[in-house]
């Protein structure tokens, strides 16, 4: 190494030592007690632990609230439920009052001497026009099908019997009617179908 590239490296290393001494000169003790952190006194620490126990007893109380509410909203549904189950048919009940009062009168008036035959047809035609009506305001609908084609889903084959100038599988009467319910089958209608009428073979050859 020749006595320049010495004196080179010794004036390198010189540099970096007066730019490490000017970094650390220039950071002064004031400077470093602003970045220190003030560490909080005990008067504010006790401060701020008050404030997050009054935070959890509020939100305690409305816990506490929304589970009450929710319990009382459960016993109330329950309950509400409860009575749609035994008063449903409270409506359906008070509609039929009337049809048994008119029985009831018609099987008065069958009991008395000298009872009018006539009369009492009459009143029992009301009596079933009245439920009938009764029937229909609840969208319970009569079954019965006779003269129309035969329908499984609805009807219900007592009998086959043979009839000419009837398609087969025709309803020809209706031994029982039935009933459907908001167009739900409650009780299918009993009834006599038609079939194919015999063929005459002719066996005279």
């Amino acid at each position: 190494m020749t006595n320049e590239q010495e004196a080179e490296q010794i004036k390198a290393a010189t540099d970096i030592e007066e730019e490490q001494t000017v970094e650390t000169e220039a950071v002064t003790p004031e400077d470093q007690a602003e970045v220190e952190v003030e560490e909080p006194d005990d008067a504010d620490l006790a401060a701020q632990l008050e404030e997050a126990r009054n935070k959890a007893d509020a939100n305690w109380d409305l816990a506490v609230r929304a589970k009450a509410e929710l319990e009382n909203l459960r016993k109330r549904h329950e309950r509400d439920l409860s009575n749609a189950h035994k008063y449903a048919l409270e409506r359906f009940v008070n509609e039929l009052l009337p049809v048994r009062d008119s029985l009831e009168l018609g099987l008065k008036a069958a009991q008395e001497e000298n009872a009018d035959v006539a009369k009492l047809r009459e009143a029992t035609e009301l009596t079933l026009n009245l439920f009938t009506s009764v029937m229909e305001k609840f969208n319970v609908e009569v079954i019965a099908p006779e003269g129309e084609p035969f329908d499984p889903e609805r009807h219900q084959a007592m009998a086959m019997q043979p009839a000419e100038n009837v398609e087969p599988n025709t309803v020809l009467a209706v031994v029982q009617k039935g009933y459907s319910l908001n167009e739900r089958l409650v009780r299918p209608a009993m009834v006599i179908v038609s079939q194919a009428a015999p063929t005459n073979i002719d066996e005279q050859a």
